[in-house]
């Protein structure tokens, strides 16, 4: 069974996530459970993880299919020690974030090197932050979000995941979101069921399905391998329908989160419908 949603504002505070979600008719969404653009943001407090729970609970969405995104200031593979200090610090804040919600996993942008460390030595960082993390956390999985590939950014090639989870001493929560904007920008094409079938073959000679936990449902702006990260509404884009109507019908996508980030809230519902009578075709 396929679980989508769209990535939903907590404006008025986080228990607001789940009602939003419901009111798209979503199964599954994404959030920030803080402010993503700030580094530092005050303790969730008592009465909104109380609040968070019976809104999820009172939706009938479960915890598992809840993908919360990680700030957009954190960089796990920083080639500078101040800098990777930092947000290995506020890596493990939002990680604790997310247990105090009874959430599952945590999505994060696996980092970039700056053009001042080798990859390779910046993807060891990355999973080294990753260890840190874990290492102070209980039940929840940090899952690395595939990338475009813009300027110095890690996390657009699949090996580079791959890379990534070999560091990780406790592979068991390490996962991966697809998100079919980036990697189509990357060089994976997703345009026809063949090419489809190509990419995710080689998605999981590379680096399994089991590792596979959530995905974000985006339409591409940009073509194929310009490695710029810009989202269309599904349909509007240069991937059209059919790689969505691929992963609505292929059972290795069930039961995770499926995710919109497309730019027009107001499709919201109506996408999540079209995916869903994608479904039952």
């Amino acid at each position: 069974m396929k679980y989508t949603g769209a990535h939903v504002s907590i404006k008025g505070g986080v228990e607001n996530a789940p009602l939003n979600a419901q009111a798209i008719g979503a199964s599954a969404f994404a959030l920030f459970t803080k402010n993503q653009r700030q580094w530092r943001a005050k303790p969730l407090e008592a009465a909104s993880v109380e609040a968070f729970k019976a809104n999820l609970e009172s939706a009938g969405i479960s915890a598992r299919h809840v993908l919360p995104h990680d700030s957009y200031l954190i960089n796990l593979g920083h080639p500078e020690r101040a800098g990777l200090e930092k947000s290995r610090a506020a890596f493990l804040d939002e990680m604790r974030r997310c247990e105090q919600l009874g959430l599952e996993l945590l999505n994060f942008h696996p980092g970039s090197h700056l053009k001042k460390i080798p990859e390779s030595k910046s993807l060891a960082r990355v999973a080294e932050s990753i260890n840190f993390a874990l290492s102070q956390t209980r039940g929840v999985t940090a899952v690395i979000e595939t990338t475009a590939g813009q300027g110095s950014n890690l996390g657009h090639r699949f090996e580079h995941l791959a890379e990534i989870i070999a560091g990780v001493e406790d592979q068991s929560r390490v996962g991966v979101c697809i998100d079919t904007c980036h990697i189509f920008v990357a060089g994976y094409d997703l345009r026809t069921r063949e090419a489809c079938e190509q990419t995710f073959r080689e998605f999981d000679d590379i680096v399994g399905f089991r590792y596979l936990r959530g995905m974000h449902l985006n339409d591409s702006k940009p073509d194929l391998g310009q490695r710029v990260d810009r989202h269309a509404s599904l349909g509007a884009g240069h991937l059209g329908w059919e790689p969505f109507r691929f992963i609505m019908n292929d059972a290795r996508f069930d039961d995770i989160p499926l995710v919109l980030e497309t730019p027009n809230e107001s499709l919201w519902a109506q996408e999540i419908n079209r995916l869903r009578a994608l479904e039952a075709e």
